[in-house]
């Protein structure tokens, strides 16, 4: 039986940004978290692989059975679309990684399903301090 093929939406949904937001709070002072945000609602979508994304992020890849990543397989099989993922790029040489703001468990999903597949994603640059 093949394995069942990704569908993404076009554009993230805006609980996406309030997700996104959430999470930055824990990283960044209030008012630069709007102005990431903000930047990502704006940021062109772009294509980057699923393998490169879990090495970039030096995250670990959650299993299938996580129920997180679990629910985004099973909206793949149904054939429902997936948010495009938001991201902040790392800093190479500060040792600092990818962050994924909105979108990791449905980048472990995907990796999971083909680790080649693209992901559409917004990825910004970090704010300077």
């Amino acid at each position: 039986m093949a394995q069942p093929t990704e569908h993404w939406k076009a554009n993230p949904e805006e609980h996406d940004f309030l997700a996104a937001a959430d999470y930055l709070e824990l990283l960044l002072p209030g008012e630069d978290v709007s102005r990431v945000v903000a930047a990502l609602k704006k940021a062109e979508t772009v294509q980057k692989k699923a393998k490169d994304l879990s090495r970039a992020c030096r995250l670990p890849l959650l299993p299938a059975d996580n129920s997180h990543v679990a629910q985004d397989l099973n909206k793949v099989k149904k054939g429902a679309r997936l948010s495009p993922v938001l991201l902040v790029r790392g800093q190479l040489g500060s040792n600092v990684a990818l962050t994924i703001a909105d979108g990791y468990h449905r980048i472990c999903a995907s990796y999971l399903i083909n680790e080649d597949a693209d992901i559409p994603c917004r990825l910004i640059d970090a704010p300077r301090s």
